[in-house]
């Protein structure tokens, strides 16, 4: 068995894009229309897919508490300085619970804990 993707839904299409794109660093692999106001984006390649879909139709229930997503990244310190030059907010951390590793989170616009992780 292997992984497929991880689905967001989300409210706004266009800043979700910017943020994975932006931010996380993911391209855009397939955009395409999926029924009356349903539009759907796979983001990454290989092992690293994200699937968001805007269905105006479709309200989001719940919430993502609990839920994060975790993106190697070369320098936690580096990333922290574009998540702040790009007007977002550290949600937590950074964090370095053992030698070998760094980390901290942001939110992305639907809620979701994006997690952008060192190893040292």
């Amino acid at each position: 068995m292997s992984f497929c993707w991880c689905t967001i839904t989300v409210d706004n299409m266009d800043d979700s894009l910017k943020f994975y794109q932006e931010i996380v660093g993911l391209s855009i692999s397939r955009r395409f229309t999926a029924g009356a106001g349903v539009e759907i984006s796979f983001l990454g390649e290989g092992e690293t897919k994200v699937e968001l879909v805007c269905n105006p139709n479709h309200k989001r229930t719940g919430n993502a508490e609990g839920i994060s997503l975790g993106f190697e990244v070369e320098s936690v310190d580096n990333m922290i300085k574009v998540i702040k030059e790009k007007g977002l907010e550290v949600e937590s951390g950074p964090f370095q619970p053992n030698p070998h590793i760094k980390f901290f989170h942001v939110k992305d616009p639907n809620g979701v804990s994006i997690q952008f992780v060192e190893n040292i």
